[in-house]
């Protein structure tokens, strides 16, 4: 089943329902969002010779009309390459050229000027250039997309590239559907009232979720800034009601730093659905004293998008249950369709509470990476992916992360893992952010290298931060340095970037 068939159908059904707004202003109903998609389709098949199974990259902006060339590229049954915006353009034309992508979408046309800078005959299509905003508005009839097969790849993710070249993940229609099922039956009770706010890049998870919004019927919000402003967020939630969006734990830290300032409550927020990272305790109880019983945590991969564990709202704002704090700084249990293992590095499962590498299985797992069968069989031993992540599994199924294998510190022979300095910094009052890595050393292999972004007006320094860990965890386990910095490098994602303050350490 192609999963454009979704927007088919409630195009059909609900041809006047509101669709996409760019902030509050209408930019297509159903109808008008279904015949926008066919008419680009129609361009990119026939100017741009577009067929079923064919790469079509999306490099813009969030924007009302990235929607749309999604739906486009879908509809004619081909595979769609999204690309993270802030990359650079050569970053991004590697990334066409992996995929044998054969037309581009950017937002001006006029990213690669030169007929060289895009390998393989690729064409660069501006969303706004004249025959395909034509296409789009010339008001074509509502048509049923291309069939495609459950195993067809619909969505070619590529990796974040931290240690190596980035690898495209072949997600099918059939993993989407199940993503879908997963996100209505788990994380959030999806309604056609619904406003689905996109403050995080379209090219990545966020993008995702808007399919099971389509299916219900739900709305479709682009902020003005295109991106991630809290001010802007609590002015439309108040507005138009019903806000449900995707944030990285940084993002809901900032929601929450906005609210503080401004006494604002939540108001018109439905569900903020956080993952990507570590969200600490000191941080998702500040944002339930502040906004309530409105927060979801999802924990998956691009390898199982966006779907390995949840931990529902009831659970995260539960403070009965005798586990109450350690399930709240876990990441839940699996989600429906997936079945979750913590293995040792022979594919062994380990006893409940010790700490392994955390394996999936089920309906939302990818095909493989394209075009790279070494890396698939690496990643897929029979039948479970080896997620890179390390945690551990207590007797009620929670899962809890401790860190990426990579990330884990060892000293003196002994894992430190950073997630657990972290959580015990953030408990101070006077520290708003911090991350935590490893730096080689002769005499312990690794020692413990702390990055502390303060809250604003405060002096607390390296003697205050001591004193504070000693009282709390092992001595082995303390930052033997702390570098307090303005702010933390992340990647378009809110993910902070180790391997950054890895490099800065190296050049100290």
């Amino acid at each position: 089943m192609n999963i454009a068939s979704w927007l088919y159908q409630t195009a059909l059904a609900c041809p006047e329902t509101p669709a996409i707004r760019f902030g509050t202003r209408l930019h297509a109903t159903y109808g008008g969002f279904a015949s926008r998609s066919i008419g680009m389709a129609q361009y990119l098949a026939d100017v741009l010779k577009i067929k079923k199974g064919d790469r079509v990259a999306v490099f813009m902006h969030n924007c009302p009309e990235y929607l749309e060339a999604l739906h486009a590229a879908l509809w004619i049954g081909a595979i769609v390459v999204p690309i993270n915006y802030k990359l650079h353009p050569r970053e991004a034309a590697w990334i066409i050229s992996d995929s044998g992508a054969k037309a581009v979408i950017t937002e001006t046309g006029a990213v690669y000027p030169d007929a060289d800078d895009l390998e393989g005959g690729c064409i660069e299509c501006g969303i706004g250039e004249s025959g395909l905003v034509e296409a789009a508005t010339q008001g074509a009839t509502v048509t049923p997309p291309v069939e495609t097969a459950d195993d067809d790849v619909a969505w070619l993710f590529y990796t974040s590239g931290t240690t190596g070249r980035p690898k495209g993940v072949m997600v099918t229609h059939g993993n989407i559907v199940a993503m879908s099922l997963a996100y209505a039956m788990d994380v959030d009770a999806v309604s056609a009232e619904d406003n689905s706010l996109y403050a995080a890049p379209m090219s990545h998870g966020a993008g995702l979720y808007h399919f099971p919004i389509v299916r219900a019927g739900g709305c479709h919000i682009i902020p003005p800034s295109c991106g991630f402003d809290a001010a802007e967020i609590a002015g439309l939630a108040q507005e138009l009601g019903n806000l449900v969006f995707f944030a990285a734990p940084t993002m809901v830290k900032r929601q929450i730093a906005h609210a503080a300032e401004t006494g604002y409550n939540g108001e018109g927020i439905k569900t903020i659905i956080y993952g990507g990272g570590p969200m600490y305790l000191a941080d998702i109880e500040e944002a339930l004293s502040r906004f309530g019983s409105r927060f979801v945590q999802i924990y998956g991969q691009g390898e199982s998008p966006m779907t390995i564990t949840v931990l529902p709202r009831k659970l995260v704002a539960d403070t009965t249950h005798p586990n109450a704090d350690a399930r709240r700084v876990s990441v839940g249990f699996a989600q429906v369709g997936v079945k979750v293992r913590i293995v040792d590095e022979n594919m062994r499962e380990v006893p409940r509470g010790e700490v392994g590498e955390i394996a999936l299985a089920g309906d939302t797992l990818m095909k493989g990476y394209w075009r790279n069968p070494e890396a698939t069989a690496a990643a897929i031993v029979d039948g479970w992916l080896r997620t890179g992540d390390l945690g551990s599994m207590d007797p009620d199924g929670f899962v809890t992360l401790t860190d990426r294998s990579k990330d884990v510190i060892i000293s003196g022979g002994t894992n430190i893992y950073p997630r657990e300095v972290e959580e015990t910094l953030l408990a101070h009052d006077q520290v708003f952010e911090v991350s935590v890595i490893g730096k080689p050393s002769p005499e312990w292999g690794e020692d413990v290298i702390a990055f502390v972004v303060l809250r604003e007006g405060s002096s607390c320094d390296t003697a205050e931060l001591d004193r504070w860990c000693k009282q709390r965890m092992a001595s082995f386990k303390k930052p033997k340095q702390y570098h307090f910095v303005q702010d933390l490098p992340k990647n378009s994602y809110g993910k902070v970037l180790k391997t950054t303050l890895r490099e800065r350490v190296a050049q100290d």
